[in-house]
């Protein structure tokens, strides 16, 4: 009877195992695109600071974040969602712009006014179906697409001492919102009932489908359902991602980009192992902080490999 209940529970448990393995591989997917399009991003001069080594830099990240937070969350409570929808749809559009435009720059012969045109009909198509149609597979490759480009934008755009202190920071804001605060639950549920593309969703079944999706995550865990999909923020690929990116930038830009390349995959690595880390208090069925356990796995990962290739922290000063 024994081996026939653990037969059983292997066998329950055994669906579960997929979506956490395509929950990784984002992370894996995310970045490496990321690497890709941080060369054709400094060539374009698209960048989200100018200094890069200006510590003003992070107030000014966080004012940005603390107030545009506390603007949607107001606008929700208001029931104005429709304004929240515009200012997602705007940025995500605008951003996807960004992505595709420098890329398009590669292709021989097309003038500039072209590949502009087409990244605009591109985002034009993946924005229309996120408001006809914000099925799941939709809403997660607007959000890879946003990430992308996000993670290049900033991680060449900031020195890794400033990313440091940004991932410790972040880690701090993400716990107290979660634990303490509980804002961001209150924040996820209203982006999720608007089926925007700052969450990634990874369902349990071939039938699931968020369009069809109705009932609150609050609701679902009060109720303690099993939930038909998870959920996880894109922020949760894209901070660790900026320490990825910049580390690979840093050897992109002093002439060493194996060095560069291997310190990024060794963030990735150690945010892999933060994440396994995260799915261990996932299982059992609670909305867990994602940053306290991937930001330090990020940062470890960086750790390690600068001081085995090079013996010493790289990148660590900051020149006011």
């Amino acid at each position: 009877m024994a081996a026939e209940k653990t037969a059983d529970t292997t066998k329950s448990k055994a669906p579960d195992v997929l979506p956490f393995v395509l929950m990784g591989g984002l992370f894996v997917l995310v970045d490496l695109f990321a690497f890709w399009i941080t060369g054709p991003f400094e060539a374009a001069g698209e960048v989200a600071f100018t200094n890069p080594s200006d510590p003003l830099n992070l107030v000014f990240f966080f004012v940005v974040l603390i107030v545009f937070t506390a603007i949607v969350l107001l606008i929700g409570k208001l029931g104005k969602t429709k304004i929240i929808q515009a200012l997602f749809l705007g940025s995500t559009g605008l951003l996807g712009i960004y992505v595709f435009y420098p890329l398009l720059g590669y292709i021989p012969n097309l003038p500039w006014q072209a590949g502009f045109g087409i990244s605009v009909v591109i985002m034009a198509v993946i924005v229309g179906l996120l408001v006809k149609y914000p099925e799941w597979y939709v809403v997660d490759i607007s959000g890879i697409i946003t990430a992308i480009g996000a993670i290049a934008m900033i991680g060449i755009s900031l020195t890794i001492s400033i990313v440091l202190v940004l991932l410790i920071g972040m880690a701090l804001y993400d716990a107290i919102s979660v634990y303490k605060t509980k804002h961001m639950i209150d924040l996820a549920d209203t982006l999720i009932d608007l089926k925007l593309p700052i969450l990634y969703v990874i369902p349990r079944s071939r039938e699931y489908s968020l369009v069809k999706q109705t009932k609150h995550l609050k609701e679902s865990l009060k109720e303690g359902e099993k939930r038909d999909a998870f959920f996880m923020g894109v922020g949760d690929i894209v901070i660790p991602g900026i320490l990825a990116a910049a580390a690979f930038h840093y050897g992109v830009a002093n002439s060493i980009p194996e060095t560069g390349l291997i310190m990024g995959l060794s963030v990735i690595v150690g945010t892999l192992v933060g994440f396994v880390a995260l799915m261990t208090f996932v299982v059992k069925g609670k909305p867990q902080a994602g940053l306290p356990f991937l930001c330090p796995g990020a940062i470890l990962g960086y750790v390690v490999s600068s001081l085995v290739l090079t013996g010493g922290l790289v990148g660590l000063s900051f020149a006011l």
